[in-house]
């Protein structure tokens, strides 16, 4: 596969998500500047910190008059499942120099991580992963920052009862279910779902943070188990 191929392959991959992004841009948009932050500093947040949910809690923030501290203590913890994917895709980009790993670092999302990830577990695709990753983070990332222009610009004139909110919830919903294919998997998600409900209403959303550990812990119970070299058991993906 050549990495023009490789690239629209990402950028394909990608495209389905998109339905669920754009409204998702559009609402932060719109919550960025009844949060009180300039048209700018909105569409300039989209560019810096390219994370929705962070950005979403960061403009609440900010309305708030959260101290620095807290409202990086907060993102911090919403973005901490990136790590997760990173540590997930960094065996095939290990030979790629640090220009590569630091752009697609900062493409790495959620949907781009959804979107490319069944293609990188391709042996025959393994060599193209980093355009691939290119292909699908940036045409999040395009889409993204064209999402939120559109809600800085339109905001003010949408009805406030017009249910946008329920977009972002139908795009992880979109992004989750078809990654779902084994029993443990399938009980990581039951467990965080459930956590993440009954945590709704924590502080500083911890309940996603404590959410993302126990269905990882749950998870992990129900790893199918293999016989390792000796007799002794273990444990396998």
């Amino acid at each position: 596969m050549t990495p023009r191929a490789a690239f629209f392959l990402g950028c394909r991959a990608l495209a389905p998500l998109l339905l669920g992004t754009v409204p998702f841009g559009l609402i932060y948009g719109v919550v960025a500047l009844r949060s009180g932050l300039s048209p700018v500093a909105a569409v300039a947040m989209s560019s810096v910190v390219f994370a929705g949910s962070a950005q979403f809690v960061l403009a609440q923030l900010l309305g708030a008059g959260a101290s620095a501290l807290v409202m990086l203590a907060t993102v911090t913890l919403i973005n901490l499942r990136h790590l997760l994917y990173s540590a997930s895709v960094a065996p095939v980009l290990a030979g790629r120099n640090r220009l590569w790993k630091a752009l697609l670092a900062y493409l790495l999302t959620d949907e781009a991580y959804a979107a490319a990830i069944p293609h990188l577990l391709e042996g025959d695709k393994q060599g193209q992963a980093h355009w691939i990753l290119l292909g699908a983070g940036f045409s999040l990332w395009s889409g993204w920052q064209l999402a939120t222009l559109a809600g800085v610009v339109l905001g003010s004139q949408l009805p406030p009862e017009l249910p946008l909110d329920f977009a972002a919830t139908l795009t992880f919903i979109a992004i989750a279910v078809p990654l779902i294919r084994r029993r443990a998997q399938a009980v990581a998600a039951l467990v965080a779902g459930t956590v993440a409900v009954l945590g709704a209403l924590w502080p500083y959303k911890l309940g996603l943070f404590v959410a993302a550990l126990a269905g990882l812990g749950a998870g992990a119970l129900f790893l199918p188990r293999r016989t390792a070299p000796g007799g002794q058991e273990g444990r396998h993906g």
